[in-house]
């Protein structure tokens, strides 16, 4: 079996680039995922793995080949290298180097007639839109669509805040027109979580296909949201503030549409 123990290896420069820079990881179409849990879920979700590089003071060869049936291209490193390349020191000492999905809007294969969408709007911060996955998979969401995506779906951060979501979840990016022209042409009603000509979220019917779409804090939905929406809701706020995180906001919505469709 490889080992590398420096970080000066050409192979670790190359991961350190996947792992800090989008541009490398869309070029490469090739992604690190760390954590035991993290790498699972991604096997379980059909991602390819190509390499898994493992500590062996944190994590045995045993517990490796007990993640798949499949043979998978290992590498001993060094604590040194390790800690390099992983962004905490909880993830069992494993890593792994896997093939990046296209993600794209045909990618979507809904396997119900009725699907609930959650559509969110240009989200920046990682840590909101590895919420709003663990929402979506928490509800057993159809799909996440991302609209004009600020970061690519596999920084490192967002796959750490997910706790793995990312993989549990059929997810697509696009944009607005696209996304909107996407549900229009599957005959997927559109809800904008969005102030203008709103009415409260649970007098509307969900229990049909559905997309529920939110925005930013700071900006909210675009105008082509209010114009295209089947109807726009809105969350009735009764304290001194009148928006609240987006990934909370998302969940209040969907999991009505969840509670109309007992659950199913």
């Amino acid at each position: 079996m490889k080992k590398i123990t420096s970080i000066q290896n050409s192979f670790i420069k190359h991961l350190t680039q996947l792992k800090d820079k989008s541009r490398e990881r869309r070029k490469n179409e090739l992604f690190l995922i760390e954590g035991l849990r993290e790498i699972s879920l991604a096997l379980k979700g059909g991602y390819e793995i190509d390499t898994v590089l493992f500590y062996p003071e944190l994590i045995s060869l045993e517990e490796i080949n007990n993640l798949t049936n499949q043979q998978l291209n290992t590498i001993e490193i060094s604590k040194e290298v390790y800690q390099k390349l992983a962004y905490r020191d909880t993830t069992e000492g494993i890593l792994a180097v896997a093939k990046s999905k296209t993600n794209t809007l045909n990618d979507l294969n809904f396997k119900t007639k009725n699907p609930l969408i959650l559509v969110a709007e240009a989200p920046e911060k990682p840590g909101n839109i590895g919420a709003l996955l663990r929402t979506a998979d928490a509800a057993n969401a159809d799909a996440v669509i991302i609209a004009n995506p600020k970061t690519d779906l596999y920084n490192p951060n967002i796959i750490r805040s997910s706790v793995g979501c990312v993989f549990t979840n059929q997810v697509a990016t696009g944009s607005t027109s696209e996304i909107i022209s996407f549900l229009k042409e599957n005959n997927i009603n559109i809800y904008s979580a969005i102030l203008q000509e709103s009415v409260e979220y649970h007098t509307q019917d969900l229990t049909k296909p559905t997309a529920i779409v939110v925005g930013t804090e700071a900006t909210g939905l675009s105008e082509e949201w209010r114009i295209n929406a089947t109807q726009n809701i809105i969350i009735p706020m009764q304290g001194e503030i009148d928006s609240m995180n987006v990934s909370v906001a998302a969940g209040i919505l969907i999991f009505e549409a969840k509670r109309q469709r007992n659950f199913e």
